[in-house]
This record gives structure tokens, sequence and C-alpha cells, in this order.
């Protein structure tokens, strides 16, 4: 009987990492699961846990707390990071060297000390430049100086670490995965995607703004890194990015998916940095998540027009992307879902009186 291969993956419970856990499970693998919450890894996984899935509590921050778990895996797939500054304003870049860049490191000593020898790292579509005559590809990195921001500094930073780590271990084998705007299902977070579906739903995107995404389905980026760690090559970028598409357009497949008339106002962009600001204003006084931030809206403007080349994997791994209205209804679905499920647990008024006594 063939021994099942054991995989760990970091950011387990996340849009991308549980998409990642199904897949390796369905494709017989046995797979160690970090989350850093038992709560949130129950509500994500349920009874997926046990037989070949074993949850591992912990975090990026404090890695020597799970280093034993690492013991006996035949691959790693690193899919966390620190990304919150996303949607809750202001800067965040201690606490995005702390994770993305210092824990990174801590990460690959831990693993390559453990006996792991090949690895899947998650990097970004922020870690590449702009092409403005034709598609950005693998090769149009960033200098660090060049980061619009300090999320995609820590991209940077952290590829950075890679790199250096498997220049002074020729037997370690690492490949990078590359993302666009993931959407799909299981979005618990949620990541800005969960939460601008969210909004959406609850008609809250105040207008259409001259503004462009790549969207991917997380399914399909999962697909991706697990042929990236059976074929892909030491040392090489791997692009999923999806979909290049309009706010506009990305508005009215929401639309249709959903039934939820969509915005039709435009705003300038001038419009969407003053509403940015007060939010972050709002986000400081109350510590409350917000809908647009300045890093949001400086992103937005970051990449809009950029398209991007999927030709390395298409050739490499033979992957492509399933149709963008397939990912937002699955995602709309799964949104839906849960919120009639929140909905039903939650105690009703009557019940709420009766508690505190009231008649």
């Amino acid at each position: 009987m063939t021994q099942k291969k054991i995989a760990f993956v970091t950011g387990a419970t996340g849009l991308l990492g549980n998409n990642l856990v199904r897949l390796l499970l369905a494709e017989g693998y046995r797979v160690k699961a970090l989350a850093r919450s038992e709560q949130k890894a129950k509500e994500q996984f349920g009874e997926l846990i046990g037989n070949r899935l074993e949850v591992v509590l912990g975090d990026l921050t404090r890695v020597e707390g799970f280093v034993p778990a690492l013991q006996g895996c035949d691959v790693m797939f690193h899919t966390a990071a620190y990304f919150r500054e996303s949607y809750k304003g202001g800067r965040h870049l201690a606490a995005l060297h702390k994770t993305n860049v210092e824990g990174t490191q801590n990460l690959l000593n831990g693993a390559y000390a453990a006996g792991i020898r090949r690895m899947v790292h998650i990097s970004s579509i922020a870690v590449l430049g702009r092409n403005d005559s034709g598609l950005t590809d693998e090769s149009m990195v960033l200098a660090i100086e060049e980061a619009p921001d300090d999320y995609y500094r820590s991209k940077i930073e952290t590829d950075e670490v890679i790199f250096t780590f498997l220049d002074s271990h020729p037997d370690m084998h690492i490949s990078l995965v590359l993302p666009g705007w993931m959407h799909g299902p299981g979005d618990l977070g949620p990541t800005s995607a969960g939460q601008f579906v969210e909004d959406y739903l609850q008609q809250k995107i105040p207008g259409v703004v001259d503004a462009a995404f790549s969207v991917v389905d997380a399914r399909d980026v999962a697909q991706v890194a697990l042929a990236s760690s059976k074929t892909g090559e030491r040392g090489e970028r791997y692009l999923v990015a999806g979909h290049p598409v309009s706010m506009a357009s990305l508005l009215q497949a929401m639309e249709s998916v959903s039934g939820v008339p969509a915005p039709r106002r435009k705003l300038p962009r001038t419009m969407l940095y003053a509403i940015a600001f007060l939010q972050e204003v709002y986000a400081r006084l109350t510590g409350r998540p917000v809908l647009l931030s300045l890093a949001t809206v400086s992103n937005m403007t970051n990449d809009y027009g950029r398209k991007f080349s999927a030709e390395k994997i298409r050739r490499r791994f033979g992957l492509g992307f399933r149709p963008m209205e397939e990912t937002l209804a699955d995602e709309v679905m799964w949104t839906q879902q849960r919120t009639m499920r929140e909905d039903t647990h939650k105690p009703s008024k009557k019940n709420i009186r009766l508690a505190n006594g009231s008649s």
C-alpha cells in the first residue's frame, strides 16, 4: 500500500488555504492545516477534521509553537499572510513585516530543520511592475523602492527572503505562485473580495469608479499551487492573475449572478480618496473595519489597466481559468448560505428580553 503524502498548509482557514486543503484531500494527501483559531477551523472544515485532516493551532508570529508539527511532512504550502490594512485603514508596516517577512523566514528555518525540502510560496501580483506596452509577466519584478504601499513592500521583501534562502540551501525546492484578486467560496475572513461581495449584496457599494482588477478563482490558484509542488521549477514564479475586468463590468456580473441591482452612479477617483480618508478617521475612532481605505484606493489606481500573462501556467501545467461568472455565482451562494446560518443561530429579540428578565 502506497504511503499517503503529508502536506502542511499555512493560512488553512483562509480563502485560498481552505480551497487548497480540500483539493489536497481530494487528491489523497494527508493534511496538517495551520489555523489561528480552533473555532474558525471547525467552522471551515467541520466533519472533514480527523482521519486525513489534522488542525494545528498557531500563527506566523510564533513559529516555534508549531514547529514539531512540521516533522514528517513531505511538502509545505505557505498561503498565510497579513493583509488587513486593505480595509482597516492606517499604516501597518510593523505588523506586515513581523508576519509576512520575519514569519516566513522563521517558517523556512523551522521547515528545513524538520526535513521539509519542497515548498510552494503564495506571493502576489503586488510584486510585479507594469508593462504599458503589453502583458505583464513573471519577469517584471518591482524593486523595493518602487513599492506603492506597505503591503506591496512586505510582499516584495518576503519574496527576497525566499530567494535568499534558496541561495543558501541548494537542496531546498521552492516555487512561487502569484495570484490576482482572489474570489470564491469559503471566505470566512473575509478577505477584501469577500467583503466586496457582502457589501454588494447589502447594496453598500456607493457607485462605479474608473478602476480595473484581475479576478481569479481561489480554486484555480489552488490547482496551480498543487501542480507547482509536483512539476514546478525551483525558484520560478507562476502568475495566476485571472480575468482582467473593469469595475463596471464586475458590478454588472454581480448583478447577473445575484439578482441584486448594480449601482449606476459614476464616482470620480477624487471622491473615492475623500471617502477613504473619512472612513479611515472613522476606523481610528471606532476600531471597526471600513469599506474603503486609502490603501484600497491606491491599489485600484496602481492596478488600473494592467493585464497579466497566463502563458507560463498554460505551457508548464496546462491550466487556465474558469469563467468569472461561475466564480462569482459560487461566491454569492456561499455568502448567502453563511448569512442564513448566522441568522438562524441569532437569538430572537423575545429570547433576549426574557434573558434580561423583561416581559
